[in-house]
């Protein structure tokens, strides 16, 4: 499977995919998308990656175990579905907040923020199952 081509391609592949998992995240909370199928995407990426330079190669890139991203995702999804009630509003409930921006209106929200830990949980638990199972079956 480690064909010089694919060895080649792969990083390419790979940041194409991690851009497009990050369009996927970003447009979620306004249309089809959001956390989960954009860390489905990321996690492939990695997964991609993976086959072909080896698990070293990703745990490098990585810097951290993928668990201990699925951890810091479940802590920021929790602290998105918090916030809400500092405002005196029930668990969970979207919060808006729309700041300009070099003359341009961003809007920030809570759905915002847990998509990101949805992403973050995803890529980490789908990402640490791929290396496992390629370091597994690689050798």
């Amino acid at each position: 499977m480690r064909t010089v081509i694919f060895r080649v391609t792969a990083p390419y592949i790979t940041a194409l995919m991690l851009l497009f998992s990050l369009f996927v995240l970003l447009r979620g909370h306004n249309e089809p998308g959001g956390g989960f199928i954009g860390g489905l995407i990321a996690s492939s990426a990695i997964a991609v990656y993976g086959m072909a330079c080896g698990v070293d190669a990703v745990r490098r890139a990585l810097h951290f175990h993928p668990i201990a991203y699925a951890g810091f995702g479940l802590i920021v999804a929790v602290i998105a579905g918090l916030m809400p009630l500092f405002g005196g509003a029930q668990f969970m409930t979207g919060l808006w907040a729309f700041v300009s921006v070099a003359g341009a209106e961003l809007a920030l929200s809570t759905t915002l923020i847990f998509d990101l830990g949805v992403f973050l949980v995803i890529v980490g638990a789908i990402s640490s199952i791929a290396l496992s199972l390629e370091e597994r079956y690689s050798g």
